[in-house]
């Protein structure tokens, strides 16, 4: 299981204050508690609505990749500021995200390409989010055979089954598990899956215990990736868990500390 912080977002207060004092410390002191609790790349991303964006983002990622030379997951839905912060970056990169739009693929695919970038892929379009696994299917194919055009293989994308909330649309849970699954058909060696696991219990009560649940789920599906809260212990030991139980890790008695 491929781990990919999710604290890095400056939709958290603390987060959106150290980077308008441009307070570099703190930034990475949190990136590097990240990694400690497990993370194995970073979701880097400012927060809505900012006027310096570009100039953020930038700031953002030279100052966690001072510390640190784990994988940037760069993450904004403004081109500019997603570019500003792909060229920042010397740490291998993954691109967080396209959608099956045509428009947002003929800009990305080939900013990966000229980066050498990993594409995280959202199973959506211009319509949202499908209701169905077989459409999630058609638009994650869609996806793969126009990354090929730009020369991007399988390999170095993520297909995103786009989890949605359990408190507003009971019924995708299933569906996205079943479209982690079909997703494995697609391609030969099986392409990679990654879920924004919080979104499932946005709005719920006990949304650790949700996020954790579901996890497991996911994970006996055939997830690969995941971008979550390692600081959240349980939900880590519920992932290693889960490789013990999948067969993933070798037993041991002290399992959760390997």
């Amino acid at each position: 299981m491929y781990i990919i912080s999710e604290r890095i977002n400056g939709l958290f207060t603390s987060v959106s204050k150290s980077i308008d004092h441009r307070d570099a410390k703190w930034i990475q002191a949190h990136a590097l508690r990240q990694i400690e609790c497990g993370a194995q790349a970073l979701d880097i991303n400012t927060g809505p609505g900012r006027e310096d964006g570009p100039a953020a983002m930038e700031w953002l990622v030279k100052t966690v990749q001072d510390v640190t030379e784990v994988p940037l997951c760069i993450d904004s839905p403004g081109i500019k500021t997603l570019t500003a912060g792909i060229r920042a970056a010397k740490n291998k990169v993954i691109i967080n995200s396209t959608t099956a739009e045509k428009a947002k693929m003929e800009k990305l695919f080939p900013l990966a390409r000229e980066h050498g970038a990993e594409v995280i892929c959202l199973c959506m379009d211009e319509r949202g989010v499908p209701n169905s696994a077989e459409a999630r299917g058609e638009m994650a194919m869609l996806m793969i055979t126009t990354a090929m055009e730009y020369d991007i293989m399988p390999d170095r994308l993520f297909l995103d089954p786009l989890v949605l909330p359990t408190k507003a649309a009971q019924d995708q849970g299933a569906k996205v598990i079943e479209a982690v699954r079909a997703f494995q058909s697609l391609n030969e060696p099986p392409p990679r899956t990654v879920v924004g696991l919080s979104n499932v219990s946005n709005g719920a009560k006990d949304r650790p215990l949700v996020n954790r649940t579901y996890m497991a789920m996911l994970m006996g599906a055939g997830l690969s990736a995941a971008i979550l809260d390692p600081e959240d212990q349980e939900l880590m030991n519920t992932i290693k868990a889960a490789q013990v139980l999948l067969n993933q890790k070798l037993y041991a008695d002290d399992f959760l500390r390997a």
